[in-house]
């Protein structure tokens, strides 16, 4: 992987400049710099790979000296929901490439050993040279399939990260930037930034409505966004509204204007005699409504595929269009293979 320092400049949370390697376009007054779709606006290294954290407020002040005014409600409040768990944060760490970097030796040396001890109990062998190379070459096999299954599981929208950014990038859509958190390996060390990526959602909204308008393709990529999205459902627990406060007015917003990551009950909890401790298990499909306009279920998937986007653009693993397929005069981006409209296309409309 090559250095992204010369893609981005990487910054230091105890740093005050932006790296040397970044040509950053020049600012205009308040108004934020003329930046293309797809170039990355800041990368903040997270301080400890072990407790993965950023310097939101640092990030803020960056962005406000490259031109972007960004209210605290859209940048710091919703990222420290989405980032500040614990349980996010142990996720984060189990699942980076420097993690999977250390577990594969160690597997292999499990596997080994459990191999040889299962074969050497029940087999009699008297060439233990051929058994050590037949168990190294079935270790082998065994780590590179599970190390090849958590590198593809990476490439896919992420749960635990990139559907929890889904509020942050509805709110930064609007100053034209997207979120997303990438890692990878360097010189045994392990990177983990917080990408701020510029893009101008126009083009590639009007591109997908004009997919879901097309009369013989409406049936046909509902049916696509059900087999492809079905597995995207959020389940958590709020507290119960109070009837006497008439509490579900909150419910009476309608499809288009109700935040994507919004609730639908499910299930009642009220224990006797405590109904300050109710709760409401609430589910939430990431499918768009079949109802509602074109326009609206485009903007939802845009918003919602491009935490994943950011992700992979920034770590270099997008797969370009095929020779038949997604024509480069279509492409909205002009430092990838694939801009944001396509690779939702590519991914979930194909």
């Amino acid at each position: 992987m090559e250095d992204k320092k010369g893609l981005c400049g990487v910054t230091e949370e105890n740093e005050v400049e932006v790296g040397a390697g970044q040509d950053k376009p020049p600012t205009q007054g308040n108004a934020p710099p003329r930046w293309a779709n797809g170039q990355c606006v800041l990368a903040v290294q997270s301080s400890s790979m072990l407790n993965p954290s950023f310097d939101l407020s640092f990030c803020r002040s960056l962005l406000e000296r490259d031109g972007f005014q960004i209210p605290v409600g859209d940048f710091e409040a919703p990222l420290a929901t989405a980032l500040d768990a614990p349980s996010v944060r142990r996720f984060i760490v189990f699942n980076t490439s420097l993690f999977h970097f250390i577990l594969a030796p160690v597997m292999y040396v499990v596997i080994w050993c459990a191999v040889f001890s299962t074969l050497h109990l029940y087999m009699a062998i008297t060439d233990y040279w051929l058994l050590c190379l037949s168990v190294s070459l079935i270790a082998i096999f065994l780590t590179t399939g599970v190390i090849f299954v958590l590198h593809h599981s990476n490439k896919e929208i992420n749960m635990n990260i990139d559907v929890r950014l889904i509020q942050v990038n509805e709110r930064m859509v609007k100053h034209k930037l997207l979120v997303g958190v990438a890692d990878w390996v360097q010189n045994c060390t392990g990177a983990l930034q917080l990408f701020c990526v510029y893009w101008d959602m126009s083009s590639c909204l009007q591109t997908l409505t004009e997919t879901f308008e097309k009369s013989f393709l409406a049936n046909d990529a509902q049916e696509k966004l059900q087999k492809r999205l079905s597995h995207l459902v959020l389940v958590s627990e709020v507290k119960a509204p109070d009837p006497e406060a008439g509490g579900c007015s909150t419910g009476e917003a309608s499809g288009e204007e109700r935040p994507l990551l919004g609730h639908e009950e499910t299930e009642r909890s009220t224990p006797s005699g405590r109904r300050e401790d109710a709760k409401i298990t609430s589910s939430h499909t990431l499918i768009p409504d079949p109802a509602l306009p074109a326009q609206v279920k485009a903007h939802q998937l845009l918003v919602t595929y491009s935490a994943a986007y950011v992700k992979l653009l920034m770590s270099e693993n997008l797969s370009g269009p095929s020779r038949h397929e997604l024509l480069p005069r279509r492409n909205h981006c002009s430092s990838a293979s694939l801009c944001l409209c396509q690779y939702i296309k590519a991914k979930v409309l194909r």
